[in-house]
This record gives C-alpha cells, sequence and structure tokens, in this order.
C-alpha cells in the first residue's frame, strides 16, 4: 500500500508527477512565494511582505455578502492582510450551503455543481484580492465528514458525500458507513484513504478529484492564495502528498507556480509527523505549525525556534493561521495567551500569523485589532524580514519575561515584554561593544498605539509600569 523509504517520507511516484507537471520549472510565473532574498517570508510581486490577521470565522466564503464585506474591511482597517479559508460547508452559522447540486429527489449529484457555493467562493477571492488580503485555503476540514460534534451530531450522516445522500457510488463501493461518531482523530473515516498509495477507492477519489479540480478553476486565477491540504490531520502522508503534488500540477499547467503545505494534528513541533513538511520542500513550500499554540510559554517560543533550526538548511516560510486563545474557552486557554503567542510568533520569526475565529480565539475583536496595528507600528520602524531571533541580547531574565529579536548589525532590538503582575526588568546586553546612545520607543500593544519614547541610560530596561503588553524598540542614535 505505501511506498515509503525507511525512515524518510519520500514519495518516488508523486514526485515523478511533480517533475512532469513541472513543479520544478524555473519559468513558472509565481504569484505568492517566499522572498528570494530571505525565504522565511512571503513576497508578493517580489517585494516582501508580512501576513498579519485575524477572522471570526475559518470559511468566511459561506457568509452572506452583507457580512462578508464589514469583515473584510475589518481586517483591512486593522492593518490585517491574511485570512484562512477552509472549503467547509458544515452548518454553524445557517446559512451555508453544500458545493453540489440537489435532485428532486433529495439526493446530491456530485458530478454537478450547486452554483451558489461556487458564487461564493468567487466573491470571497475578488473582493480579498480587491483588499490585498491573502487566503490560506484548506481543501479538506476532517470535523466536516464526522458525527462527533454535540452541535451537528449528524453531520456525516446529512452530507453529500455519505453514500446513503447521493447518485454516484454505494457503500460498497467506498466502504463508507452510514455514521462516524468518533472524533476524526481515530482515523476511522475512509474519505482520507482514497488516495492511489493508500486503499485506492476510486469512485471517491473520482468526485474528490473533480471538486478539487472545480475548487482550482477559480482559484488558480488569482495570485494571492496559499494551500494547506487538510485542517489538523493525522492522515497518512500519501494523502497529503497527493493532493500537494495534484495542485501544483495543475498550477504548472496554467502557468503558474503556488505554495502548498499539510498541518498535522501534534501540538509537539517534534512529533514524527510534522517531518513529513519539514523534510520535503520539493512538496511542501511552506509549514504551518498551528497546534503549536495550545503550548504557553517558554515552550511556545522553544517549540517554534527548533522549526527553524531544522529548517535552516531549506529555510521556507512558517505561518501560524491558528492562534488560539480566548477567555472561556474549551481548551483553557485565555485571550491573554492568544497575545503572547501572536508576539512570540512575531518576533521568533513567523512569515503569516492569524488569530483564531471565536470562541477558540479573539477573532478580529478590539484586542486582535490592538495587536495588529502595534504590529504594523513596530515593522513600519523595522521590517520583520530584517530581525532575527536574538535571546543572546538578554543578558539575564526569567522564563516567559522577555524576547528579542535584533538586525543583523544590531542597530535596532525589539523586545516583547509578556503580561505580568510583577515589576519587569532585564539586562540587555548591547550588541555594539562601542559605547553608544540608544533610544528606546514603547508600543502599547493592548491599546494598538505608541505609548512613550525615552534615552536609554543602563543595561537595565523595564517597561512603563502603565502598560500591560508592550513591546520596545531601541535604536542605536
Amino acid at each position: 500500500m505505501r511506498n515509503l523509504l525507511a525512515g524518510n517520507f519520500f514519495l518516488p511516484s508523486l514526485l515523478a508527477i511533480l517533475w512532469v507537471g513541472g513543479f520544478a520549472a524555473h519559468h513558472a510565473a509565481q504569484a505568492i512565494e517566499p522572498w528570494a532574498e530571505d525565504p522565511w517570508y512571503w513576497a508578493s510581486a517580489g517585494q516582501p511582505v508580512l501576513l498579519l490577521g485575524g477572522s471570526d470565522d475559518d470559511n468566511l466564503f459561506q457568509w452572506p455578502h452583507e457580512k462578508l464585506l464589514p469583515q473584510l474591511d475589518r481586517i483591512q482597517a486593522a492593518g490585517g492582510n491574511f485570512v484562512r479559508n477552509t472549503m467547509s460547508d458544515r452548518k454553524d452559522g445557517g446559512w451555508e450551503v453544500y458545493p453540489f447540486a440537489q435532485l428532486k429527489n433529495g439526493k446530491y449529484d456530485l458530478s454537478k455543481w450547486n452554483p451558489e457555493y461556487w458564487n461564493r467562493f468567487e466573491t470571497f477571492l475578488q473582493e480579498t484580492a480587491k483588499r490585498k488580503i491573502f487566503v490560506q485555503i484548506e481543501i479538506w476540514d476532517r470535523f466536516d465528514y464526522t458525527d462527533n460534534r454535540s452541535n451537528d451530531p449528524k453531520r456525516w450522516e446529512n452530507h453529500p458525500y455519505n453514500p446513503r445522500n447521493n447518485v454516484n457510488y454505494t457503500a460498497e463501493e467506498t466502504t463508507l458507513a452510514r455514521r462516524y461518531p468518533n472524533h476524526p482523530g481515530k482515523n476511522d473515516q475512509p474519505f482520507f484513504f482514497s488516495t492511489p498509495e493508500q486503499r485506492n477507492i476510486k469512485p471517491l477519489l473520482k468526485v474528490q478529484e473533480a471538486f478539487v479540480n472545480k475548487l482550482l478553476d477559480h482559484s488558480l486565477k488569482y495570485d494571492h492564495v496559499l494551500y494547506c491540504i487538510d485542517n489538523e490531520t493525522a492522515a497518512e502522508p500519501e494523502w497529503g502528498a497527493f493532493w500537494a503534488a495534484r495542485i501544483q500540477k495543475r498550477a504548472s499547467a496554467a502557468g503558474k507556480s503556488v505554495p502548498t503545505t499539510e498541518m498535522w494534528d501534534d501540538w509537539d513541533l517534534k512529533a514524527k509527523r510534522h517531518r513529513q513538511t519539514f523534510d520535503h520542500p520539493e512538496l511542501y513550500s511552506f509549514v504551518d505549525v498551528s497546534q503549536n499554540n495550545h503550548n504557553s510559554g517558554q515552550k511556545h517560543w522553544d517549540n517554534f525556534q527548533y522549526v527553524r533550526q531544522v529548517l535552516s538548511q531549506s529555510p521556507r516560510p512558517i505561518n501560524t493561521t491558528k492562534t488560539y486563545g480566548a477567555d472561556g474557552n474549551k481548551f483553557g486557554h485565555s485571550d491573554q495567551d492568544a497575545i503572547e503567542r501572536f508576539w512570540r510568533h512575531l518576533l521568533g520569526g513567523g512569515a503569516a500569523i492569524r488569530f483564531h475565529r471565536p470562541e477558540s480565539g479573539l477573532g478580529i475583536n478590539d484586542k486582535a485589532v490592538a495587536c495588529i496595528q502595534a504590529a504594523r507600528l513596530v515593522t513600519d520602524k523595522v521590517p520583520a524580514w530584517k530581525l532575527q531571533p536574538a535571546m543572546p541580547l538578554l543578558a539575564s531574565r526569567e522564563p516567559n519575561e522577555c524576547y528579542a529579536a535584533a538586525t543583523a548589525n544590531g542597530d535596532t532590538v525589539v523586545l516583547f515584554f509578556p503580561q505580568s503582575d510583577r515589576p519587569r526588568q532585564v539586562a540587555w546586553q548591547s550588541p555594539d561593544k562601542q559605547a553608544s546612545r540608544w533610544h528606546v520607543t514603547w508600543i502599547d500593544i493592548d491599546q494598538g498605539k505608541l505609548a512613550s519614547e525615552a534615552e536609554l541610560t543602563s543595561n537595565q530596561i523595564s517597561p512603563p509600569k502603565s502598560l500591560g503588553n508592550v513591546a520596545a524598540i531601541l535604536e542605536k542614535e
């Protein structure tokens, strides 16, 4: 069933598809792509761009027009330019529609389309492009194909892909059951085993490929789209590799090269499954480590730096499209957790950072807006791609007390101080060994605005007591 070399998730047959399809062709027109001068970051039209955002849902394309446009305007006004978009059709808001045509007998024909679904998707792509908001699409979401949700216990039972609900295949032909009551992490669902290197479920794969081709008919017309195969998957490596290859082949045929990745479920970024993206830049041109946002404090920072170390021989953008954290959410993460995760990833070298939807994240509420505005104040002073993590500059600190990034020549340093009930003070070691004067600008992250400016008179630095979450920009005079 598998075609893997021991210890290395290398897929020769799929790589052949990529090569023939032109994945490696240097002449292919690029849309958004890793920046040639610093591939840790994204570039659009050859110019570097830092992607920051938040949104109140993960499938915004399904939103009614009168809801969608104000949401996009709010993101843009905050300085945001990045949203997540699962192609989900689950009925969370009550207005969602399926992509397939429904027949008079109530069943669906998976070879025919529901124009409303695809018109919504096209409108979403148009409106985000108009506002220069980049979109990370997640093609498959395992939670769409399960009955394990208290708010929708018959989600799969009612779905068009369920054999009882369509005219295209039977349960016997696909091995698809009527219900899947377990959490999708159990991998009970054959939906994610259809590819030739897995169970080769041809009737199912045929309609899956038709769906992806229809999606690409719309999205490949635009240059602001990134492609993630799944939402927090635990699938076999062959599944994601198959779809990454297919997407790249279609893009190449259109004279384009588009970024692809997979998002794994493991919260531990050192888990073996993450190596399937880390070790295969030929398949996955960027990395998404959203599940790191289930971690907090120093561990959260250290995990992200581990990924940068692993990727150092083949740097790629690292995205975190789901920054968890909201008071009262089921994971026990607070608003404060979300704010701190956002800033640790910003100083740690993240290429794209988005607040997750409520109730698991801040979405694009006032706190998220303030964070994005504050981040833009910092990066207007010193672009993110001119910074690199610089923790050795902090001569003395407690875990999670302060984080540092600096320019290569050490002329500018950015510090982030997480909120604390105790006075915060760290010993700052100037990267310039000569006596120098330093100017410090304090940014109020809670308000998203400039707080104060001063001269630094010693190597001890403490944020103003009146501020909660702060960033400091130190510039040599």
